[in-house]
């Protein structure tokens, strides 16, 4: 699935948000959005979706505007992790993996042995089996993203959305949710677009990144040369130093903010 907006436009009548937004992301691809807090990410993923309607610009999948698929038929190519800090859910884990299947299923329908058999299969493909019967409301942080991650997979996505899903998340979690990202990407196929404040996350799973700029500018390319100490000076207002260096046989790469500029 190719996936594109072109000349995206977005603003209220007091503040123009986004200008001239254009991205294509391909099959199995991984895209990353930077930016500082307030610059527009989310309300980017929001327009790109239809949630929000661009005020002048359009959103392409296979070269059709998104605005001419049905809404089951869209929500079943692209599935939407929204952020989990501060949600309460008095659903099991289960349950609400299982409120992903709800774009194959018919207004008034009841799930089938197929849904359940779905959400079964996500759950073990993120590895949260043992989450099964756990209330939402009793996870940590990272329990209830992978259940959200899972939840998104039930309907087979070839895209996932996802908003800042490692933000007040520890170390360990953190890397599971990238790891899961990338490993979606290249054994599954599933494209990702992904919102971040960390440009080193960006760096590991990213082939692509839009950066925002406050004022309205963006920056959109192959991540390894766009996310770079001059672009990131420009949009987070402060110095960085990038470096890389090699672990046990694999590189890495290291982003240090220095000071406020």
């Amino acid at each position: 699935m190719i996936f594109e907006v072109k000349n995206g436009f977005f603003g209220y009548k007091t503040k123009e948000i986004l200008k001239d937004i254009n991205f294509t992301l391909g099959d199995g691809e991984v895209m990353s959005i930077l930016g500082s807090n307030g610059v527009g990410k989310t309300t980017l993923l929001k327009c790109m979706m239809g949630l929000l309607k661009w005020n002048k610009g359009e959103s392409f999948i296979d070269g059709k505007n998104i605005n001419e698929y049905k809404s089951r038929e869209f929500w079943q190519k692209i599935a939407y992790v929204p952020q989990a800090k501060g949600a309460a859910f008095g659903y099991s884990a289960i349950d609400m993996v299982m409120l992903g299947r709800s774009a194959h299923l018919g207004t008034f329908s009841q799930p089938k042995a197929e849904d359940r058999e779905a959400a079964e299969q996500a759950m073990e493909d993120m590895g949260i089996t043992h989450l099964r019967n756990k209330l939402c409301t009793e996870m940590s942080g990272g329990e209830l993203q992978m259940v959200l991650i899972a939840r998104a997979l039930t309907i087979s996505p070839s895209m996932l959305v996802l908003d800042e899903p490692e933000s007040n998340l520890d170390f360990k979690n953190q890397l599971i949710i990238l790891e899961t990202i990338r490993n979606l990407s290249n054994k599954r196929g599933i494209s990702a677009i992904v919102n971040t404040h960390y440009p080193e996350h960006a760096l590991k799973i990213s082939d692509k990144a839009l950066i925002l700029n406050r004022d309205g500018s963006n920056i959109f390319g192959n991540a390894e040369e766009i996310i770079n100490e001059d672009n990131m000076k420009k949009s987070f207002s402060v110095q960085v130093f990038i470096d890389t260096f090699r672990y046990m046989e694999m590189d890495y790469k290291s982003v240090v903010p220095l000071y406020l500029v």
